[in-house]
């Protein structure tokens, strides 16, 4: 949302890279800028889909989950890979087949799991934890960070080659102080949002002053 010509600029790439068919998109920005809103929206357009279509959207934060947990949660397991794992569990490139995979603090993966993620990119398939084949995804991947990535690939903490492949197709939404005229198109789009869901009568204008 906003009417400033740098957040025009942003959704029209975005649509551009959607209708394109883009497998792997970067979307860059300053918390809070609205990456994930971002890659919602180009789910949306790639796949012509309203919110009761069954096209899978999963969105999930590479530091949300322990260190342990994570890889799993990725690329999911076969019974008896580990003392828990009780039966087969698809990880989520699997179960996002045939939709969209967001991967959100992508800057935040360790560089063994990076590894691995390049590899799905490159040859489109997983294998679980303890499997001996691989498996065919079709699955479109946003990368989402807040971090600078080609600054943590200077530093060692983000892999070169995995880098040039998330940022072929990149996007950076710039932060709200660089568009100040999309301040009150966004407190207008929230007033009334949310007096919609209180059930309140929303106030007929907003001054800057």
């Amino acid at each position: 949302i906003g009417s400033s010509q740098a957040i025009k600029k942003v959704l029209q790439d975005a649509r551009k890279i959607a209708d394109a068919d883009v497998p792997t998109i970067l979307i860059t920005g300053m918390s809070g800028t609205g990456k994930e809103v971002l890659a919602r929206n180009i789910h949306r357009w790639h796949f012509h889909v309203e919110d009761e279509d069954p096209v899978p959207y999963i969105a999930i934060n590479c530091t949300a989950l322990p260190e342990n947990l994570i890889e799993g949660e990725l690329f999911g397991h076969v019974k008896g890979a580990f003392t828990d794992a009780k039966a087969d569990k698809k990880g989520v490139f699997e179960l996002a087949d045939g939709g969209t995979l967001v991967l959100d603090e992508i800057g935040d993966m360790r560089l063994e799991l990076q590894s691995k993620l390049l590899r799905v990119l490159e040859e489109r398939t997983v294998r679980r934890i303890g499997g001996k084949v691989d498996l065919p995804v079709d699955v479109s991947i946003i990368a989402i960070t807040n971090r600078d990535l080609k600054a943590l690939v200077e530093k060692g903490e983000f892999r070169e080659d995995l880098y040039y492949r998330l940022s072929s197709f990149a996007l950076q939404i710039p932060p709200l102080k660089e568009r100040e005229s999309d301040v009150l198109v966004l407190a207008r789009h929230f007033l009334h949002s949310f007096a919609a869901k209180y059930g309140k009568q929303p106030i007929e204008s907003i001054s800057t002053d």
